[in-house]
């Protein structure tokens, strides 16, 4: 051991410690040197360029792409199928009106199904009366014979005659001047207002038209980011303000304006949902309208109504049609209910057709409404 130390304290011993202390720091700074500059690492930090296209590194933000809407015949086809699920109405009096002798328990019974599918009084006596009138007179022998009884008298109920088209036409006023299509959409907090606005955009989009939307909703927090994020999704624009609480009329005001101006085909506007006892807002929504009016006229007023309410969305339907005067109808949450008798009471009531249908939580879930493809598919038979 002292012969070791004797060594390192020599002079000699002192010059190989150094050449020995150099040679490992040399090895150490060499293996960082090489691990930062390895293919892989180097690979995997600059974008591989191909084809004249460019990759881009995994953490950088790509923007989102604009979703391609289902087609109007495509949707209309697959909804069919998902009515056919919600034919509570059809499928309660074909299971008694099949039986071989009907007695006033059984005509007891299908009144109660039609009160419960909110067919609503007047209407359901006005069926009642046909339904035995055409069973007396022409019998009901067998279970196509009854179901051609209920599609017949359903169908009478629904109004096959009523206009369901939306007008969603642009103008041309007297100097040639293209102008927008305005359409409204009103309705209380919770019936999916703003989702069936952005589903409506994406179904004229899917018929080839141009889009605005305007975000007059400015009283709850989320919902012009709601609406923004729909435009996104459908590729059109979106008219907001950038101030919450600001006046609704002004925005409704520059929507249509904007919309004008770009030869928009169609400018849709968003409303704050507006409970029937508040007659403030009320006046307010009729505000809104005027405004409108003054740059275009307004082609369509659509309230949207949940069909799971039943007469309490018959109620609201009323105030509303007093005070913006509703033009149509679209029921969302129609599938897998037994209420699809308010699309009979609310058109008796109010003379407005149900224009659109909601079936679904899918962005192509809204579809024109076509009376005859709903009775069709609620007494079990395929559409033609």
């Amino acid at each position: 051991m002292n012969t070791f130390t004797d060594f390192v304290t020599s002079p000699i011993g002192l010059v190989c410690l150094l050449v020995l202390v150099a040679l490992v720091g040399v090895g150490i700074w060499w293996g960082v040197r090489g691990r930062q500059s390895s293919p892989e690492l180097e690979e995997r930090r600059t974008p591989t360029i191909e084809s004249g296209q460019t990759t881009a590194a995994p953490d950088v933000e790509t923007q989102p792409r604009t979703e391609t809407p289902e087609s109007v015949p495509s949707r209309m086809q697959r909804l069919r199928g998902r009515l056919a699920q919600s034919g509570a109405i059809g499928h309660a009096l074909l299971s008694v009106l099949s039986r071989a002798q009907l007695n006033a328990a059984d005509w007891e019974e299908i009144e109660d199904s039609l009160l419960m599918a909110d067919l609503g009084l007047p209407a359901t006596e006005e069926l009642m009366e046909r339904l035995r009138t055409r069973v007396k007179v022409e019998g009901h022998s067998d279970a196509e014979s009854a179901r051609t009884i209920v599609r017949d008298e359903l169908l009478a109920l629904v109004d096959p005659t009523m206009d369901r088209s939306l007008h969603c036409e642009p103008h041309i006023d007297e100097n040639g001047t293209k102008v927008s299509a305005s359409v409204l959409v009103i309705g209380v907090n919770g019936t999916g207002k703003t989702t069936t606005i952005g589903k409506l955009a994406r179904l004229l989009v899917a018929q080839d038209k141009t889009v605005l939307l305007g975000a007059a909703d400015t009283f709850r927090a989320a919902a012009a980011d709601q609406l923004e994020t729909w435009g996104n999704r459908v590729g059109v624009d979106v008219v907001r303000s950038d101030r919450e609480g600001a006046d609704p009329a002004s925005v409704a005001f520059d929507a249509v304006h904007r919309g004008v101006d770009d030869g928009v085909d169609v400018v849709i506007v968003d409303t704050a949902g507006r409970l029937q006892n508040k007659s403030g807002l009320m006046d307010e929504l009729g505000k809104v309208k005027r405004v409108m009016e003054r740059v275009s006229p307004v082609d369509e007023v659509l309230l949207v109504l949940d069909a799971t309410t039943g007469q309490n969305g018959m109620r609201q339907a009323e105030i509303f049609a007093e005070v913006a005067g509703v033009t149509g109808i679209v029921l969302t949450k129609l599938d897998g209910t037994a209420k699809g008798g308010i699309v009979v009471s609310v058109q008796r009531e109010l003379g407005v057709p149900v224009k659109l249908v909601g079936l679904g939580e899918g962005v192509d879930d809204l579809a024109p409404f076509d009376a005859e493809s709903f009775i069709q598919a609620i007494v079990g038979q395929p559409a033609t």
